[in-house]
C-alpha cells in the first residue's frame, strides 16, 4: 500500500497531469475518451484538450445496458456481471484510443472514469421519507486500472450525496474552475439525455455560482424517436420533428408533472421521463391520434420550454448574458432555433470558443475532478449552498 501511496504522491506534486476522462451518458450512445494535459487546481486549474473520441457502442451493449437501465425491476445478475464487464470494457477502448493516438499507457498519470449512470433516484422523485438522495453508477474502477495498468478514479457522485447533494449534477466544479470570467454572466448549458445549466456571476464570487438539472434535453426526443422508428438513434437534425406541428395541449400535459414546480437545485432522470411519461401525457391530454411528426416536435419544443423557462428565473434585468452550448442537444437544430427564440436576450455561442470541444465537456470536467482529488482544496465553496464542498472518487490501482 505504501507503494501505492508513494505513486499518487508522485503524481500529484507533478507540475501537470495527464488525465483521460470518461464519460458515458444516459443516452447511452458510446463512451467519450478525452485525454487532457492538466496544471493547477481550483481556479488556478489549466485544461489542454490533447485527443477526443467518442467510440460508439454496438447496439449489443446498449442491449445489455438496457436491461437495467433506470428500470425498478431488474435480474440482480445483470447488475453484477455488467459492473464488472463494463469496467474492463471502458479499459479495452482506452487501451485502443492510446494506441491509436500512439500514446504509451505509461504516458497516463490517472483515469478519471464517471461510470455508466443506470439509476438517479434523489429523493424528489423516490419519495420515500426514510431513505437518502441515491444513485448508481456501473463501471468498476479495479477492472479499469487492471486492464489498463492505469490508476484509475471513479464513483464520483458518491461523495456528493453522501455530503448532502443529490449526486449531480457535479459539472459545476470543473465549469467554475476553467469558464468563470470577470466581467461576462455566462450561462453553461449542457443539454444531455437530461439538460443542465452552470450560471458564473460576471462578479467572480464563487458564492454566487448556481447549478442546477432543468428536465429533458435529449432523453424525450431519443427514447420516443427510438421506439417508434427503431432504425434510428436519435432524431438527427431535427428532421422528422421539423415536419410536425407542436399541439399546446400535449405541451401542457408535459410540463404538468409536480418536477417543475420543485425549487432548485434538484435533479432528474430518465427514471422519470421515458417513453411512458409521454404515453401517459399523451392519453391525459387526449392526444393519441397526433402523428408521430407532431409528438416529436411537441417533445422537442417541452424540452426547449423547460430549459428556458429555468434559465429565466435566473436571468437579471439589465445585465447581458451569454450562454454556451455542450452536450448532444446542441446538434439539433430545432431545438436551438427554439431556444434563441425564448431566450432574446442572451447571446448563444459553442462551447468550442472557449477551447474545450462541447462534445468533449463532460468527459474533461470528469477528468478535472480526478485532478481536484489528488490536488484540491476542498474548502473552495464552503459557503454556497448550491453544491457539497468536498473532492470527488474513489482511487483504483492496478496490480
Amino acid at each position: 500500500m505504501k507503494s501505492s501511496i508513494d505513486q499518487i504522491y508522485k503524481i500529484s506534486n507533478k507540475k501537470s497531469r495527464k488525465i483521460i476522462g470518461l464519460m458515458s451518458g444516459t443516452s447511452m450512445d458510446g463512451l467519450d475518451v478525452a485525454l487532457c494535459n492538466i496544471s493547477g487546481a481550483g481556479f488556478d486549474t489549466k485544461v489542454e484538450l490533447l485527443n477526443f473520441k467518442t467510440i460508439p457502442f454496438s447496439n449489443e451493449i446498449k442491449d445489455e445496458i438496457r436491461k437495467v437501465f433506470a428500470k425498478k425491476q431488474i435480474e440482480f445478475l445483470d447488475l453484477a456481471l455488467l459492473n464488472e464487464f463494463i469496467g474492463t470494457f471502458h479499459g479495452k477502448l482506452v487501451n485502443q484510443c492510446l494506441n491509436d493516438w500512439k500514446i504509451a499507457n505509461s504516458e497516463i498519470d490517472i483515469i478519471a472514469s464517471h461510470g455508466q449512470t443506470v439509476f438517479h433516484a434523489p429523493k424528489i422523485l423516490h419519495g420515500i421519507d426514510s431513505m437518502p438522495n441515491a444513485t448508481l453508477q456501473i463501471d468498476d474502477g479495479d477492472h479499469l486500472a487492471i486492464e489498463t495498468n492505469i490508476v484509475t478514479i471513479s464513483d464520483f457522485r458518491q461523495k456528493h450525496i453522501a455530503a448532502g447533494g443529490e449526486g449531480a449534477p457535479l459539472a459545476v466544479y470543473g465549469d467554475a474552475f476553467i469558464f468563470s470570467k470577470k466581467g461576462e454572466n455566462r450561462i453553461m448549458l449542457n443539454m444531455g439525455g437530461i439538460a443542465n445549466f452552470t450560471f458564473l456571476p460576471k462578479s467572480g464570487d464563487s458564492n454566487k455560482i448556481f447549478v442546477t438539472d432543468t428536465g429533458t434535453g435529449n432523453t424525450l426526443i431519443d427514447a420516443f424517436t427510438r421506439y417508434y422508428f427503431p432504425e434510428k438513434a436519435y432524431d438527427e437534425n431535427a428532421e422528422i420533428a421539423k415536419k410536425g406541428t407542436i399541439h399546446q395541449l400535449l405541451l401542457k400535459e408535459l410540463k404538468a408533472n409536480n418536477f417543475f414546480t420543485k425549487p432548485f437545485p434538484k435533479t432528474t432522470g430518465p427514471e422519470l421521463f421515458n417513453i411512458e411519461y409521454v404515453k401517459k401525457a399523451q392519453e391525459n391530454s387526449n392526444t393519441n391520434h397526433l402523428s408521430l411528426n407532431d409528438v416529436l416536435a411537441t417533445l422537442t419544443r417541452f424540452s426547449a420550454e423547460t430549459i428556458a423557462e429555468a434559465i429565466s428565473l435566473y436571468l437579471i434585468d439589465n445585465e447581458d448574458f451569454v450562454l454556451y452550448l455542450s452536450g448532444g442537444g446542441m446538434h439539433n437544430p430545432l431545438l436551438i432555433l427554439w431556444l434563441k427564440e425564448l431566450l432574446p436576450n442572451v447571446s448563444f455561442r459553442n462551447c468550442d470558443e472557449l477551447g474545450i470541444n462541447g462534445d468533449a465537456k463532460e468527459a474533461v470536467l470528469f477528468a478535472i475532478l480526478a485532478n481536484e482529488n489528488l490536488c484540491g482544496i476542498d474548502t473552495l465553496f464552503q459557503n454556497n449552498p448550491s453544491f457539497p464542498s468536498v473532492s470527488f472518487g474513489k482511487i483504483s490501482f492496478p496490480v
